[in-house]
């Protein structure tokens, strides 16, 4: 079925539809588009913005890295992000706090003192698909690539939760979870997890003076986290959907509130993918980031036949994109 090409493309159309969406209020976009959102891409080639560039570096750098131990995953990813950081292509808007974080990692200081400590802004999770594509992880390997890609740039517990929940969710859907149990299963991850410091990966990001140990430093993470998946939950149970998806589960600006609110685009219709993206960049926040990341959800359990075949030709990056799905295919 192709689910890691059906995700990472799905990701990259989400970023697409909702790059025009991002800085409009609900109103105007369902002027424009009707209040099923944008549901065709536009442009040829269909541009998108980090969200997929920086997916794509994190994913090529798995490859390159080849053993997804720290030592190695974690020079790849620096690289990658610091390519990224100075391409000529790095010109829709990227955020402030990758570019600080590569700034730092650009002078070869220690990953922990260039991470941006008080962030967990949503480019800590809209990037990490290809961690819960990449085959063969255990998942401790998976747990810590994911919460190592995001503490590169967003150094928050929160930001390392969600990141390693949104890896997580990607790799459960590609693996036959019905999308009914997805939700409970994240909610016993937050549980599982709330107390797991990954020393090996992570090292000594968890020192500040707002943290009394390691354990304390992650529970924030998982704790807000869960909050944010029981505001989906109450959100699906209610029933309603018609309106701006920010209002039930977040705009989508942090890491949690992104995932959040990702789910709940999918999880209302996950048999109709791009009706799910339509959804997702009908969003009065951070539509391309909320759309990629339900993208992502909705081509890891459906695979590359979900989408409109005419599509994959037209969207920015395809070669690349047809380059890392069919490593992992």
């Amino acid at each position: 079925m192709e689910k890691a090409s059906g995700s990472l493309f799905g990701l990259a159309y989400g970023d697409s539809l909702g790059k025009p969406t991002e800085f409009q209020d609900y109103a105007t976009i369902v002027a424009e588009h009707g209040p099923a959102g944008p549901l065709e891409l536009s442009g040829d080639p269909a541009l998108v913005t980090d969200d997929t560039q920086m997916m794509l570096a994190v994913g090529e750098a798995l490859v390159a890295a080849g053993d997804p131990a720290p030592g190695r995953l974690e020079p790849a990813l620096r690289q990658a992000f610091l390519d990224w950081a100075i391409s000529p292509d790095n010109n829709r808007a990227p955020g402030m706090t990758c570019l600080r974080a590569c700034g730092d990692l650009a002078d070869g200081r220690p990953w922990q003192r260039a991470s941006q400590l008080d962030s967990k802004g949503c480019g800590a999770n809209m990037r990490v698909t290809p961690v819960g594509l990449a085959p063969g992880l255990t998942d401790e390997q998976r747990s810590g690539a994911a919460q190592l890609q995001a503490g590169l740039t967003h150094g928050h517990a929160t930001g390392l939760a969600a990141s390693e929940l949104t890896a997580f969710a990607v790799r459960w859907l590609a693996d036959g979870v019905a999308p009914r149990d997805l939700l409970d299963r994240l909610r016993d991850r937050c549980a599982a997890q709330r107390s797991v410091y990954h020393h090996d990966w992570l090292g000594d990001l968890w020192q500040r003076p707002t943290a009394g140990t390691p354990e304390d430093f992650i529970a924030r993470g998982w704790d807000e986290c869960a909050a944010a998946l029981a505001r989906v939950d109450d959100a699906l149970r209610r029933g309603t959907f018609a309106g701006d998806p920010c209002l039930a589960t977040g705009a989508g600006w942090i890491a949690e509130e992104a995932l959040a609110t990702a789910l709940y685009c999918y999880l209302i219709s996950p048999d109709e993918p791009v009706a799910v993206l339509g959804r997702a960049a009908a969003s009065s926040g951070d539509s391309d980031s909320i759309a990629c990341l339900a993208g992502g959800f909705a081509g890891a359990s459906l695979g590359l036949a979900a989408w409109p075949p005419a599509w994959r030709e037209r969207i920015e990056y395809a070669d690349r994109l047809h380059a890392l799905g069919a490593a992992w295919d």
